[in-house]
């Protein structure tokens, strides 16, 4: 009797297994995901009750103490401990603190490459209580002294490599701004800090310069292109910098693991997830410099990695190295990061092993996020009901020609319907999920806002890109607005136009973003009308785009037009320039490629075009 009891229980249970297999594959997956995101907001808010607001930089002068002598950042065969880092950044704090006018909540904008320093300087006013501005060190003239006055910075700390960027804007930077440079030599006008650390104490600085009154205040600033326009300064809070840091532990990386940091730290997936993450964890971070695919492996083996961070245009340059034996001969078990295409992920993993990629979705100003934490192959994030009760968003329609969600007579946004049908991603503001825009102009934050979508007085942040949901995953379509993504960068294509736009002999210029076989993103092309009675000068043109534009961001491909179409409002019209795109055995007027060898933009034949389409020719 209580053997056949007992064999009815185990098929029973047997049977529910199955079942809960077939029909709802990602349960346990979603449910322990689910449980760790509770974890960490339970403990937030547990802190917050207690009055104990505890901050990512709390965390990391616990780990000080707790484990000084553990290497947190190794950088070109360097090893910085968790003390030496905290006995650095003190000295960067000690040096403002008794040798500058900073106070708590002053803004200090730090251009800087990815080095140590970066996290000596940002931790040093941190423990002042400065908000921190990471510059792009990409960016130059124009688009650099913008970033700087954007967020209003009473200083300016300068990395030794990019002292040469700041002189050309430095007459024109104002007046209140000290500039001080990370090298023993300076230009005039700019004070040594590496000449003032070397002196300087390094003693702690007394908690009440950064003890957090809100976990809502500002923390940092990190810019972005959004949609529109030049860059932006999103506003980062301390809450914000928590929750980026708990990351890599929802993804089940460990105290033990090793994690390797190629991204440029002044975005948000270095700085905030990799070494936010490392704090969370009380891990060790090796450093690049600069991403280098033929160095990747080695360093990956010198280093014991176990954990990298990616973008999907650094695992499609992983592919395309020579093959070499031994590639599976590595300890990395996790990649997380995000915009690896389908086909790459598939190539990526059998070639390196079996390494779980761990796919994500987060704009850096944005109120919503999604985790592939299942692995699925070309998803970005799972979603399903529970999902929705913590993170509440909708896909709705969208008018891909004249770029903006479609409305019906009443003037209501609507869902999209079917699978696979690409909608807006918006997510809905509130207390519970807010949006804390940028600094600087309020407009540019509203900018970003969608009212009235489904009722009156309803208010989503619009996250600019296009996705599509097939059963309980989501999946990129593409980005709206006036932006492309080329070489892991967010290209605003008015600041394109404005620069190009600037020569004596053009009309107009309407820059735009086109694809090419085989690459991730989009790749810059303008379109240009020239002045009557005024010829091209591709030399000149050449020179312009190189000298105030980053590289990402200068036009590939160049098309001259007789006359520029304008919808009804007189906006550019790009819809049909984007599908056309630089195929000259499909266009007539002339088009022009980017040669860097000869310094000035050729005529793309269609031999040319065949090269570039196989990928013979580096873009």
């Amino acid at each position: 009797m209580l053997l056949s009891w007992l064999t009815g229980i185990g098929a029973g249970i047997a049977f529910l297994h199955f079942m809960q297999k077939l029909l709802f594959p990602y349960f346990w997956h979603d449910f322990w995901y689910l449980l760790k995101v509770a974890r960490v907001g339970l403990r937030i808010e547990m802190f917050g009750l207690r009055g104990e607001l505890v901050t990512v930089l709390d965390k990391f002068l616990s780990h000080a103490k707790r484990q000084p002598h553990k290497p947190f950042v190794i950088y070109e065969g360097d090893v910085y401990t968790y003390q030496d880092v905290d006995r650095r950044s003190s000295r960067v704090a000690n040096v403002f603190l008794n040798q500058s006018t900073l106070k708590k909540g002053d803004t200090v904008a730090l251009l800087m490459s990815n080095e140590p320093d970066f996290v000596h300087v940002w931790f040093g006013l941190a423990k002042l209580g400065c908000v921190v501005a990471f510059l792009n060190s990409n960016i130059r003239s124009k688009s650099l002294l913008h970033c700087i006055c954007s967020c209003e910075p009473r200083a300016l700390v300068v990395g030794a490599d990019l002292l040469g960027t700041v002189e050309e804007i430095l007459q024109s930077l104002p007046e209140d701004i000290t500039v001080w440079g990370m090298k023993d030599s300076v230009p005039q006008g700019v004070i040594s800090l590496k000449e003032k650390l070397s002196t300087a104490p390094d003693k702690p600085v007394p908690r009440r310069h950064h003890v957090a009154s809100n976990l809502k205040s500002t923390h940092l600033y990190i810019f972005t292109s959004g949609t529109t326009g030049l860059p932006k300064a999103a506003v980062i809070t301390q809450l914000q910098a928590l929750w980026a840091s708990a990351l890599l532990w929802a993804f089940g990386c460990t105290a033990d693991d090793i994690i390797y940091i190629t991204l440029p730290l002044y975005h948000s997936s270095a700085s905030l997830l990799g070494i936010g993450g490392c704090i969370e964890l009380g891990a060790t971070c090796v450093l690049k410099k600069k991403f280098s695919a033929s160095q990747f492996w080695n360093d990956c083996k010198k280093y014991n990695v176990t954990i990298f961070q990616y973008i999907g245009e650094l695992c499609h340059y992983l592919c395309k190295q020579p093959k070499q034996e031994g590639e599976k001969d590595h300890q990395v078990r996790l990649a997380i990061g995000n915009g690896v295409r389908s086909n790459v992920w598939r190539e990526f993993l059998d070639r390196f092993g079996n390494i779980k990629m761990c796919e994500l979705y987060g704009a850096t100003e944005g109120n919503i996020s999604f985790m592939n934490h299942t692995g699925k192959i070309g998803s970005l994030g799972r979603t399903n009901f529970f999902y929705k009760l913590l993170f509440a968003f909708d896909l709705i329609k969208y008018d891909f020609q004249k770029d903006e969600p479609i409305r019906n007579e009443q003037g209501w946004c609507s869902s999209v319907k079917k699978a696979g049908e690409p909608g807006l991603l918006i997510a809905p503001v509130n207390a519970q999920h807010p949006f804390f825009g940028y600094a600087g102009n309020k407009k540019y934050t509203e900018k970003k806002l969608l009212y009235d979508v489904f009722k009156k007085g309803d208010v989503y942040f619009n996250t600019g890109d296009l996705l599509v949901q097939d059963q309980d995953f989501l999946y990129f379509w593409d980005h709206t607005g006036d932006t492309f993504r080329w070489k892991g960068e967010n290209v605003a294509t008015t600041e394109v136009a404005d620069i190009v736009a600037m020569l004596d002999f053009i009309q107009e210029a309407s820059v735009y973003g086109v694809v090419v076989p085989d690459f991730e993103g989009k790749t810059g092309m303008a379109s240009i009308i020239l002045k009557p009675n005024k010829s091209l000068d591709l030399k000149k043109f050449y020179d312009q785009v190189v000298t105030f534009l980053p590289g990402y961001a200068c036009p590939r491909f160049l098309r001259i037009q007789g006359k520029m179409e304008t919808t009804g409002t007189f906006k550019l019209q790009k819809f049909r320039l984007v599908e056309e795109g630089f195929n000259p055995l499909k266009i007539s007027d002339p088009l022009y490629f980017m040669d860097n060898l000869k310094k000035s933009y050729v005529p793309l034949t269609k031999e040319l075009y065949h090269q570039i389409v196989l990928g013979e020719i580096k873009l």
